[in-house]
């Protein structure tokens, strides 16, 4: 019998396939106590079991850097982190030396507190951590118990993989030839399973309740629809074939835009706009190259900072950014300056504890405080400036003072390079980030003090309708076709032009493909994504500006993101 359910999307796609119900979840033990004889052979046992558990990670891990990247395979670096953590493991050894638990017992235990204590936290990203621990803890049950986790090695026929949770270690092991969707009862946007399901670019529908796991059977028929959420079980011959259909076009859409490639993004009445891609780690360069972008919008320079234990030296900033603006051969690279606080914290800057970090000591204001560690940067980049073309852009600006200071350490930086003889470029642009309220509002006195700017989206919404993004529970009033988003968004790019400067825009909006037509008659001069740079560029080579400059201002008059939401949708199905 058809059935629907309802979870959140993960990771983009449509998968049919039966069902393979994975009933991971093993019942713990009654603990088990063992004599004080025992208790250094347990000991041993456990560091044994923990010795295992390291090798094993470690071959999973170059496993991952080969498969999906650095990024993604650095998941694995937190996991070996906590069998290297001593509250983690010291507390196991405890629990078997005063509490004389055996070495399976012990780890149960503290596994279940670390949990608990990671659930019961209020920031989504944080509670997502959890299944890092259980999975961790896992291992070691597993290599002190002798048990092993072969079901991947099951997989023979395309299926749906349905399960309580999926680990990291789990997701990656997955038989991409066979594993054509996930679903899942926990986990979010934010899990490390969701992270890699799309960088392995499998469908996935996450945190869909215990109702899938109650509602679905093995070899049950899937439909799975990992853009909107949608589960269908049970499908009946009508809706099986609409997905088909579906799935058709996906594919002929996918061999149409790969023909856009080496093609301009240019309206059909001669408007050119500038398409560009953003940047987490250079060594995600040469997959961004596939798309033959413009240039780099957003080079995120603190990921060189993160997954680390000190602060990354001069040198090591330089040779990043450098082989960076090699690679782009002289296409422009947009380098933005440490952005950290909120939800990136850095363990060895001892980041205060505060009650609003989204609020508090970040980005650029850091960096004005911390000169030492700002200058560094600044020398880095500048140095790297004489491989191409690199501009500097400073994140999180709300008053022109702060613009202003660090111009002026810029230039101190400039003259102590030039004092030393040390090449760079001398006129490297400089723009900031327009990503909070009080910078749209200001837009035409920071127009004086910089040569662009671009709009970050993410953070530009969250300030403006005081939503938390990393909230499920109010995620639904998260929307950038706010009209009062879109008012700001307006005001930026005319203050910009009145200044004969230009306004790009690097948050999620820019990749999608409804936002297109609209921005582009806001006036936007470029657009940034991390995805879809293929499908904007479809957008724009599909439509003239006169057309999208009437679709933007009619968009301007409706009083709810709904209304601006049916209304491109409706634009968008006339292209």
């Amino acid at each position: 019998m058809k059935m629907k359910l309802q979870g959140i999307a993960a990771s983009q796609g449509i998968a049919i396939a039966k069902a393979v119900v994975w009933s991971k979840a093993v019942e713990s033990s009654d603990e088990k106590q063992i004599r004080p004889e025992e208790v250094e052979q347990e000991v041993k046992r456990l560091e044994q079991s923990i010795e295992k558990s390291t090798k094993q990670l470690t071959e999973i891990h170059q496993q991952m850097l080969s498969n999906v990247g650095e990024e993604e395979a650095n998941i694995m670096m937190a996991h070996l982190a906590f069998l290297q953590d001593p509250e983690f493991v010291g507390e196991m050894k405890r629990q078997i030396k005063d509490e004389l638990l055996d070495a399976t017992s012990a780890v149960q235990r503290v596994v279940k507190h670390f949990v608990q204590m990671f659930e019961a936290m209020e920031n989504e990203y944080m509670r997502e951590r959890a299944t890092d621990i259980q999975d961790v803890g896992k291992r070691i049950i597993n290599h002190l118990t002798g048990q092993t986790d072969d079901m991947h090695l099951q997989i023979k026929e395309p299926v749906i993989i349905v399960a309580d949770d999926l680990t990291p270690s789990e997701t990656v092991q997955l038989p991409r030839q066979f594993v054509l969707g996930i679903v899942t009862a926990k986990g979010g946007k934010t899990s490390h399973a969701a992270i890699l399901s799309r960088s392995l670019e499998i469908p996935a529908v996450m945190g869909a309740g215990e109702e899938v796991l109650e509602k679905i059977q093995d070899q049950d028929q899937l439909i799975i629809n990992g853009s909107t959420g949608e589960i269908w079980i049970q499908p009946d011959q009508a809706t099986l074939k609409q997905y088909r259909k579906r799935l058709e076009q996906e594919e002929l859409l996918k061999k149409e835009l790969a023909k856009l490639r080496d093609l301009k993004a240019e309206t059909t009445d001669g408007h050119r706009v500038k398409l560009k891609a953003n940047l987490g780690r250079p060594t995600d360069i040469d997959s961004l190259l596939e798309n033959s972008p413009d240039g780099i919008g957003l080079f995120r320079s603190e990921f060189l900072f993160m997954d680390r234990a000190d602060l990354p030296s001069e040198e090591e900033q330089f040779a990043a950014y450098a082989e960076v603006i090699q690679k782009m051969n002289g296409k422009p690279v947009i380098i933005r300056t440490l952005d950290i606080g909120g939800d990136k914290h850095l363990p060895y800057l001892n980041l205060p504890e505060e009650m609003n970090p989204f609020l508090g000591w970040r980005a650029i204001r850091i960096s004005l405080d911390q000169v030492d560690l700002f200058k560094t940067q600044l020398r880095a980049i500048l140095r790297a400036s004489v491989h191409g073309k690199a501009l500097i852009m400073f994140p999180m600006i709300s008053h022109v003072e702060q613009v202003q200071r660090a111009k002026e350490i810029l230039e101190e930086v400039k003259q102590e390079l030039q004092a030393k003889g040390v090449a760079f470029d001398p006129s490297v642009e400089v723009g900031i980030m327009i990503e909070i309220p009080s910078s749209c509002l200001i837009a035409d006195e920071l127009a004086k003090e910089v040569d662009f700017f671009s709009i970050g989206t993410n953070d530009l919404v969250q300030y403006t309708l005081a939503v938390d993004r990393m909230n499920e529970q109010i995620q639904h009033l998260y929307n950038y076709f706010h009209p009062a988003v879109l008012r700001l968004i307006k005001m930026v790019i005319d203050a910009s032009h009145r200044h004969q400067i230009w306004t790009g825009m690097c948050g999620e909006m820019a990749g999608d493909p409804l936002a297109t037509k609209l921005l582009l008659g806001l006036g936007l001069d470029e657009f940034s994504a991390s995805a879809n740079l293929l499908q904007v560029k479809k957008q724009i080579r599909s439509t003239s500006l006169a057309d999208a400059k009437k679709v933007a201002d009619h968009a301007l008059t409706f009083a709810t993101a709904e209304e601006v939401q049916q209304y491109l949708s409706q634009q968008s199905h006339n292209i």
